[in-house]
């Protein structure tokens, strides 16, 4: 139960780590959003789209951070951990909002089913509020949290759904060495009609310097990546110098709809995601009340 109510700050960490950046995936649209503003008699740490998050929320979410922090001793800045918890509330509301714009209900009668599995599955109804107690969640804060945790997995899956299976892709050798004077003298080894496999093996004996397939944004160098798909099938580049050393690049074949590895396709997911959060935030209205 406790993986659930905390789905929502693990998906900001994993896609807060995502580092690639692929152009050519269109995010999903994002729908304008109109909500009634909430009243802030009672004081709100922030406001989106006029959905507000209290400040004694804001607090017990800042103290569960800090706790599990500790607990792995690995604790960041105050800053840090103010932002994080912005960022996941941020998240949350976007998510949750878009995904009752997008056809997603969720009644009362419903979140009060998901409780009742969740008192049932922990061993009973005490047992859940020693747990709610421990973790500082409030009755109307737990079921504020779990209703925006299960509209969030709602719309995450509706983005990542919608992602292409297939991408244009290269099937591609490379030679790999750490300096220009070693890149040179393979270079000049093909230029003479060594057989670039066959050299390949010579750099890696182990892979022969396959990269197996990959699309343009799939390489940790892009200017590689780059080099590789303005090739055709049996081209070879020339040097090409890169943070990790200087690369000549093969390409042994290229299909225009291959099917992307289950890692390329959660890379080009998170990014969707991001993509997603982005137009989000602009096209929304934030207010940060808290310093």
């Amino acid at each position: 139960m406790k993986r659930i109510l905390l789905v929502s700050l693990l998906f900001v960490l994993v896609i807060s780590g995502c580092k690639q950046s692929p152009t050519d995936v269109t995010p999903t649209s994002v729908p304008t959003i109109e909500v009634t503003p909430t009243n802030t008699a009672v004081p709100m740490a922030l406001l989106v789209n006029g959905e507000g998050i209290s400040i004694d929320e804001y607090n017990a979410a800042l103290k569960r951070l800090q706790d599990a922090q500790q607990s792995i001793n690995k604790v960041n800045t105050a800053q840090e951990q103010r932002d994080s918890v912005i960022e996941n509330f941020v998240t949350e509301i976007l998510m949750a909002q878009a995904a009752v714009q997008n056809g997603k209900v969720l009644d009362d009668t419903d979140l009060q089913n998901r409780i009742n599995a969740l008192i049932k599955d922990i061993g009973g109804e005490d047992k859940l509020t020693a747990w709610q107690q421990r973790y500082e969640y409030t009755p109307e804060t737990f079921r504020a949290s779990l209703r925006r945790s299960i509209l969030l997995s709602w719309q995450r899956d509706e983005i990542i759904n919608a992602v292409p299976t297939t991408a244009d892709q290269i099937h591609a050798r490379q030679i790999l060495v750490k300096d220009e004077d070693n890149a040179a003298y393979a270079y000049a080894q093909l230029k003479t009609g060594t057989d670039f496999e066959k050299l390949a093996f010579d750099y890696d004996p182990l892979l022969g310097g396959d990269l197996s397939w990959f699309p343009q944004w799939g390489l940790t160098q892009q200017n590689v990546a780059d080099a590789a798909f303005a090739l055709q099938p049996g081209e070879y580049s020339e040097v090409i110098r890169s943070e990790i050393g200087y690369h000549i690049i093969y390409v042994i074949e290229r299909d225009p709809n291959h099917t992307l590895s289950v890692n390329m396709r959660r890379m080009l997911q998170e990014k969707a995601i991001l993509d997603w959060l982005t137009a989000a935030k602009a096209s929304s209205s934030i207010e940060i009340l808290v310093n």
